[in-house]
């Protein structure tokens, strides 16, 4: 009954070979970006860093600014 299920009258092969290989580019992409994205952030955050006190003030002002502080606070 399991078998019948997975092969999938004759085509398993090509389906669960295709599921697994998409699979795999997502997760590869996936982990890229949110590697790349950890980078910027870390980029991002020493920037800040490097501002005067009313540069920073206003930059904490703006929300995509206060959610990047608040995710790099909670690490």
């Amino acid at each position: 009954m399991i078998l019948e299920i997975l092969s999938m009258n004759g085509y398993g092969v090509y389906v669960w070979s295709s599921f697994i290989t998409t699979f795999v580019i997502c997760l590869y992409f996936y982990l890229k970006t949110k590697k790349t994205l950890k980078k910027l952030e870390k980029d991002f955050i020493k920037e800040a860093k490097s501002l005067s006190k009313l540069e920073l003030e206003n930059l904490k002002k703006q929300k995509i600014v206060r959610e990047i502080l608040v995710s790099h606070s909670k690490n």
